[in-house]
């Protein structure tokens, strides 16, 4: 039986003007659900949010907590049955989908906390007349677009705080994965969410994302996407006084140096490389390696990639499932035809998996001797894909790990302490593991990129609330005495 997927909006469901097939990456006949897409008439959601704003706004922090903190609860309970619809319209492994759910249950009860932490400081004045304050109040009206690589968890730490804090919401999600945006706004809706405070528009976003972002009654949006939409959006908004939040792409560097634990580096490379189908802008896309401990590292990464399972994510065994679409699948193997035209060496995978059907699976990849001019090694794949790159020293391996207009995330693999503590000031990213693969993140702490990455705010933990209140400072004198 196909689910019919279609916007929400101020509390009721919207058919579009035309249907579209949510398919199966890892078996594209297969219908997950039937997505109504919407046009530029789904901007009344943003009217919606406004009419919902002056009540949501006043209503205490708490009682909104409490809705937050319900629908994790209702969330935790369907996690997963939510996670395995995510692992069929996205193709990450089932393990990797309910992971991904729960992870989205952690963020609303930590914003649910949230709601119970300290709005504004006192100060003191230099009128002994002056009572001195400051408090945060919500920005307003927030659209958030959210991409299709984590259809769940990137939603909830936007969404997330953006309620907390007494904003209301027009979610675009990525339309490839609606039926995971939808198991989101249900626990919202289910827990207690008033009508109108946040809403559910799906469409293309060639199509309804300019009507969005520009419509008059918007105060904020929040991006995650690509680099060449972010930064047109970002011009858009700033021509009419909008509060922007972009987070974009990422080329991200594992630095392997000859002192590491060469076992745990691979795995950890592989890791970060190859998990989600390399399908994050935090993945290892560049591996740079010191060159007495190449080989070695080398031959480890290659057997990782050549021993894990690729193959249906449903299937417990995999380690690996399909890349998200059929689009995704072909810009990942046009890198891989650029970098065969540049003379990479493949050690391991390369290509299409052959024996899995119609299925959009790239074999885990490690290619060496890639010119550093190759898009290759300068341009986000999002893909299985590592490249080796040698380094002559500690110096050389941090000057190829900044040599790049990206700046999210960043690995060190070594023992030495001191080098660690001197890689984290010397690397140019937002986020630096040490000895930890390049993805995964913690929930409580700042998010986001340096250079092209970002526009320079950060997400998640409390630093959310600098996108997502201002500030009102009052000076309040006692009226005269009789």
């Amino acid at each position: 039986m196909t689910v019919d997927v279609r916007s929400y909006v101020g509390g009721t469901w919207r058919d579009g003007v035309r249907t579209t097939a949510d398919v199966n990456p890892a078996h594209p006949t297969e219908h997950v659900a039937q997505t109504h897409l919407g046009d530029a008439r789904l901007a009344a959601a943003i009217e919606a949010a406004r009419g919902a704003f002056a009540a949501w706004r006043v209503t205490p922090a708490p009682v909104r907590g409490g809705i937050l903190r319900k629908a994790g609860d209702l969330l935790e309970e369907r996690a997963e049955d939510v996670g395995r619809d995510l692992t069929r319209e996205e193709g990450k492994t089932l393990a990797e989908g309910i992971g991904e759910t729960r992870r989205a249950v952690a963020i609303l009860r930590y914003y649910a906390g949230q709601t119970l932490e300290p709005d504004g400081v006192t100060y003191p004045s230099h009128s002994p007349a002056t009572f001195l304050f400051a408090r945060r109040e919500p920005v307003g009206v927030v659209v958030a677009i959210t991409p299709w690589n984590f259809p769940i968890a990137i939603p909830a730490w936007k969404i997330a705080p953006a309620l907390a804090f007494g904003n209301t919401v027009v979610w675009k999600p990525a339309e490839s994965v609606p039926l995971t945006a939808v198991h989101l706004l249900r626990a919202l809706v289910d827990a207690g969410l008033p009508a109108g405070v946040l809403n559910l528009v799906i469409g293309k976003g060639s199509e309804i994302g300019d009507r969005l972002t520009t419509h008059e009654a918007v105060d904020a949006i929040t991006f995650t996407g690509s680099n060449a939409v972010g930064r047109r959006l970002q011009l858009k908004a700033a021509e009419l006084g909008k509060k922007v939040q972009l987070e974009m792409g990422g080329k991200n560097p594992a630095v392997v140096l000859a002192d590491a634990d060469l076992a745990h580096a691979a795995e950890h490379v592989a890791r970060g490389a190859f998990l989600s189908a390399g399908q994050k802008c935090t993945a290892t896309s560049r591996v740079i390696v010191e060159q007495p401990a190449l080989r070695e590292f080398q031959e480890r990464l290659v057997a990782l990639a050549k021993s894990w399972k690729l193959g249906d994510p449903l299937d417990p065994d995999t380690r690996v499932g399909p890349l998200a679409s059929e689009d995704q699948f072909k810009t990942v193997t046009g890198y891989l035809d650029i970098g065969a035209k540049d003379g990479a060496r493949v050690l391991a995978g390369g290509a299409r998996a052959g024996d899995l059907g119609d299925g959009y699976y790239v074999q885990p990849t490690v290619l060496a001797d890639v010119p550093p001019e190759s898009k290759v090694v300068r341009e986000e794949i999002f893909g299985p894909v590592a490249a080796l790159i040698t380094a002559r020293s500690y110096d050389d391996a941090v000057a190829l790990a900044n040599d790049t207009p990206f700046g999210l995330t960043s690995s060190l693999f070594t023992r030495d302490l001191a080098k660690a503590l001197r890689f984290a000031a010397d690397i140019r990213t937002g986020v630096v593991k040490i000895n930890q693969e390049s993805a995964g993140l913690e929930f409580q702490v700042p998010f986001g990129g340096m250079k092209e990455s970002s526009s320079g705010s950060r997400e998640q933990g409390k630093a959310a609330q600098e996108f997502f209140t201002q500030w009102k400072t009052v000076y309040l004198d006692l009226p005269p005495s009789a």
